[in-house]
């Protein structure tokens, strides 16, 4: 049964707001290599094209990221650091190796602990981003611990970086972000227009070919077009969905939190 309008008590939409000024720096903080391209590529593509200093912090080591048994998890992090780096170079604004960090958490393993939180912290005092990315901790029935955790790293962290009382012994200065965006929210209310630049964020994507079967269901670039067209496609109408909660032909949808 529904409540009449006479009694003003219909459900409302939440306002989707579109397109933050670039900012100066954008931290982008990723469980694995490949979240943050999949998370908000196509932003970081357009800002660092606007002039955005773009960093990208790395969580984990990536370790487990493959479903072949027989690969030397060392050898596999080695790979996913040299694909993190080439990805961040495909969207600009990260200039040098100094500008893509590994905390090197076991793949996995990771901690929403004091300990990680210090790590964060300490990197979001040094880059002074303006804005910072992430993974949105409360999306329901979100089940890989490390997505999860890492949200709760990055929230906790902005706390602790803002505030001087928090981790003295790093002698730097405290820094508070302006803006924190949450990709894969639960509840967005903003969204990004990253119309032209979605080929940035795939060319991106496909920077972790040690991702190509466990996250893009595509073979090799030279045996299997056809895949990487429909993953292109596949990216593309993501794009579609999240653009049309406010109206652009292409987005990335978040939640957008200002009161850091």
């Amino acid at each position: 049964m529904s409540v009449p309008d006479s009694f003003g008590l219909q459900p409302t939409v939440p306002a989707i707001s579109v397109d933050i000024d670039t900012p100066r720096r954008a931290l982008a903080i990723g469980a694995h290599p490949d979240d943050i391209e999949f998370g908000c590529g196509g932003t970081l593509a357009k800002w660092a094209a606007d002039g955005c200093e773009v960093y990208h912090l790395v969580l984990t080591d990536g370790s487990k990221g493959t479903w072949d048994a027989d690969v030397d998890p060392a050898e596999l992090v080695v790979t996913r650091q040299r694909e993190q780096r080439a990805a961040a170079r495909e969207l600009g604004g990260a200039k040098t190796l100094n500008d893509v960090v590994f905390l090197g958490w076991i793949d996995g393993e990771l901690e929403s602990s004091l300990r990680q939180r210090w790590e964060v912290c300490y990197w979001i005092r040094r880059f002074q981003p303006d804005v910072v990315l992430g993974h949105d901790p409360w999306r329901r029935y979100r089940i890989h611990p490390d997505h999860r955790n890492a949200g709760f790293l990055t929230t906790d962290a902005i706390v602790a970086a803002r505030d001087p009382k928090f981790f003295p012994e790093q002698n730097i200065a405290p820094h508070r972000p302006t803006n924190l965006l949450l990709w894969e929210a639960d509840e967005p209310d903003h969204v990004e227009n990253v119309g032209g630049f979605l080929n940035a964020k795939v060319r991106a994507l496909l920077a972790h070919e040690s991702q190509y079967a466990t996250t893009m269901r595509i073979g090799a670039l030279t045996s299997a077009p056809d895949e990487v067209d429909a993953f292109h496609r596949a990216v593309e109408e993501r794009a579609r969905e999240a653009g049309s909660l406010a109206g652009v032909e292409s987005g990335e949808a978040f939640k957008l939190v200002t009161r850091l």
